[in-house]
C-alpha cells in the first residue's frame, strides 16, 4: 500500500504506567547498574516519573557526589541493558500489562499508522519490558525516541519524528504525530515538539492533572480509545 503524507499518522507510546506497570522494577535495574559501574550501593534515586534516563542517571550520580560524564553514562546504559536482560524473567512476578494495552496497540494495525515509542527508558530496557507482555510485535523500535538521547523529553519526540519520516518516506509534521503518556511531562514534551498530546490516567497523575497540563485528549484508561481514533480522523 502506498503511503500518503496527508493521511499517515505517527503514534508514539510512553512505556511505564502507560502500557505497563512494573512496580519497583526500574529501581532494581538502577541498583544493579549503579553498583556495577561505581562499585557503590545505590542510596539515592532521582525522581523518575516522566524523566529521561540521561536526566535520571545524571542527577542520581550527582546525589552520590559523582561527576556525570558521557563515558560514565555510556557504561551505565550498558549495565542497565544487561540488568534488564538478566532480570527479564522477574517482570511477570512484579508487573503487568495495563488493561487495554494490547487492544489499543492492535487497533492501529489496520489503520494508516506507524507505531513506536517516546520513553525515558533506553531502547533495550523498553523492549524487554514490552516483550515480556507480548506488546512489542506491532511497534517499530528502530524509530523511537529513547532516554539516552537527551535530558529533555521534547528532543525525544522530535528525534522519533525525524527517524520515522526518514524510514517511512512520510513527513510526520507535528500535527500528524500523537504522543500518548501518563504524566504532565509527556503532555508538555509533545506540545513543545509540536505534536498532539494524549493523556492517559493510568499512572500517578489524575485526569485533572493531565487536563491542567493542557492535554488535547484525556483517557481514563486504554480500554476504550474510540475518542482517540475519532480525533485522528478529524485531523
Amino acid at each position: 500500500m502506498s503511503r500518503n503524507q496527508h493521511d499517515e499518522v505517527l503514534i508514539l507510546w510512553d512505556v511505564d504506567k502507560t502500557l505497563v506497570n512494573l512496580g519497583g522494577f526500574s529501581r532494581s535495574l538502577y541498583q544493579s547498574a549503579f553498583l556495577s559501574v561505581t562499585g557503590k550501593p545505590l542510596e539515592h534515586l532521582a525522581p523518575m516519573a516522566g524523566q529521561t534516563e540521561r536526566a535520571i542517571a545524571t542527577e542520581t550520580f550527582e546525589l552520590h557526589g559523582i561527576r556525570a560524564s558521557d563515558e560514565l553514562f555510556h557504561r551505565f546504559c550498558t549495565a542497565l541493558a544487561k540488568a534488564a536482560q538478566d532480570m527479564k524473567n522477574r517482570i511477570h512476578e512484579i508487573g503487568k500489562a495495563l488493561p487495554g494495552a494490547h487492544e489499543a496497540i492492535a487497533s492501529f494495525e489496520k489503520k494508516r499508522a506507524v507505531q513506536s515509542l517516546v520513553t525515558g527508558n533506553i531502547q533495550p530496557v523498553a523492549k524487554n519490558k514490552l516483550e515480556a507482555f507480548g506488546l512489542a510485535d506491532r511497534l517499530d523500535f528502530e524509530i523511537g525516541g529513547y532516554g539516552d538521547y537527551s535530558k529533555d523529553r521534547p528532543d525525544l519526540v522530535r528525534f522519533a519524528c525525524e527517524r520515522a519520516s526518514t524510514k517511512h518516506g512520510v513527513e510526520f509534521s507535528g500535527k500528524r504525530t500523537f504522543v500518548i503518556g501518563d504524566t504532565p511531562h509527556d503532555i508538555k514534551s509533545a506540545h513543545d515538539a509540536g505534536a498532539h498530546a494524549i493523556g492517559v490516567a493510568t499512572g500517578n497523575s489524575s485526569t485533572q492533572d493531565l487536563e491542567n497540563a493542557g492535554a488535547d485528549l484525556v483517557l481514563t484508561s486504554l480500554t476504550g480509545i474510540d475518542a482517540l481514533h475519532n480525533m485522528i480522523q478529524e485531523q
